[in-house]
């Protein structure tokens, strides 16, 4: 019964069909005034027929059309995307490398400063979850770093090795609380140990009340425990409280380095206990 509903329109016209062409034979043996009645009613019939199936065969054709061009479409659009997609990483490649190269030339001033021979290392490790604020560089004793060896960025004192294998290589950070650098202040040349805190920050300790010291004033290495050479940038004063009772003054120091956005660094291949 499916079958009968689905191609109604095909088996009526071919009907039809057979109906005319049994007209038409007929017509061949009968006088032509007898048949002409017959044949304008199958024409008339016929036509509405014809016109339908002509119609449902150019619908199908148009949507056959369309079809084909959507797929053709979808393709090109899919190829688009994906050279779209391999243009922007190409792009981002390019920014990337831009970047590095535009922290890279900090450095080319910096190791003009240093009297010592230095080489470049890439941090490829942060130990975030440990209560010591360190990170990895990809240089170890191949290279000449050795324990002690100071690390710069190119704003300052980063840190110094504390433990080194043959390519890598562990960094104390300056703000961690075990960091401990000799330091001075640059403006007064009075001397005092820079601390790590635990917020980030730094603690310029063993500073006398009587000493003056400023908001801004800039804090470098004094170069005395032999370890960093003198008059490298540590940081700059960012508060000072003079409390009424003890011998020295609290002094908070921001360090010149940001420590969380640091990727590449400078590490001073220097003898441990050598003069700076």
């Amino acid at each position: 019964m499916s079958f009968l509903k689905r191609y109604q329109t095909i088996i009526t016209a071919l009907v039809l069909l057979f109906v005319s062409l049994v007209i038409f034979s007929l017509s061949l043996k009968s006088p032509q005034s007898e048949m002409a009645i017959f044949r304008k009613i199958v024409l008339e019939t016929i036509a509405p027929v014809e016109g339908a199936i002509n119609s449902a065969f150019g619908y199908v054709g148009g949507l056959w059309g369309r079809y084909i061009f959507l797929v053709g479409l979808e393709k090109e659009n899919r190829d688009l995307s994906a050279r779209l997609s391999a243009l922007n990483e190409e792009l981002n490649g390019y920014r990337e490398n831009n970047l590095e190269y535009e922290r890279l030339k900090k450095y080319i001033g910096l190791e003009k400063d240093i009297v010592y021979p230095t080489i470049a290392a890439k941090v490829v490790g942060r130990n975030r979850p440990s209560v010591f604020k360190t990170v990895l560089i990809n240089r170890g004793t191949k290279d000449g770093v050795s324990v002690d060896s100071p690390v710069v960025a190119a704003e300052g004192v980063a840190g110094r090795v504390i433990e080194v294998s043959w390519n890598v290589s562990k960094v104390l950070l300056l703000v961690d609380y075990n960091s401990n650098i000799d330091a001075l202040i640059q403006r007064s040349r009075v001397q005092g140990i820079l601390q790590g805190d635990r917020e980030g920050e730094c603690d310029l300790k063993y500073v006398q009340r009587s000493e003056e010291v400023k908001v801004g004033d800039a804090i470098v290495s004094s170069g005395l425990a032999g370890i960093f050479p003198k008059g490298l940038l540590l940081g700059r004063v960012r508060n000072v409280q003079k409390e009424k009772s003890g011998l020295f003054q609290r002094i908070k120091v921001t360090t010149e380095v940001d420590v969380t956005k640091l990727e590449e660094m400078l590490v001073i291949l220097k003898e441990k206990g050598g003069s700076g």
